[in-house]
């Protein structure tokens, strides 16, 4: 199954939904779902304040392509910060995370499945 197809709408007309983990300060706008195969394009927020910690480090079994669009978090693994106009290019099995943030961050996330990389293992789960 594939993401439905959509033309433009506004995406304020989203509600934002408390992310996997239930931390009232990690929400998410679902723009498209795959509800199949689990992948989805979203708009993340971390509130000023929020800290991912209790989620840990974070494996998908899918690509994930991270557009930094608002602020700037700091990836707690690596004690590295990243801010507005930086972009990730991950790949299935990739470690990332936890993530805190002092000032709050928004992003632009684009989540897909791809077998055109060889080697690279796709049996992990979902988080």
């Amino acid at each position: 199954m594939a993401k439905p197809e959509y033309e433009f709408f506004p995406v304020a007309d989203i509600e934002w939904t408390v992310c996997p983990g239930g931390n009232p300060l990690i929400t998410e706008r679902i723009l498209s779902k795959d509800l199949e195969g689990g992948v989805a394009t979203r708009i993340l927020r971390y509130e000023p304040g929020a800290d991912s910690t209790p989620m840990g480090v974070q494996v998908h079994n899918f690509w994930e392509e991270v557009y930094i669009l608002e602020g700037s978090f700091t990836d707690l693994s690596l004690g590295q910060t990243f801010r507005a106009g930086d972009y990730a290019c991950r790949p299935p099995g990739m470690p990332h995370g936890p993530w805190s943030t002092n000032e709050g961050v928004v992003t632009f996330e684009v989540r897909y499945h791809s077998n055109e990389v060889p080697g690279v293992p796709t049996n992990f789960p979902n988080p």
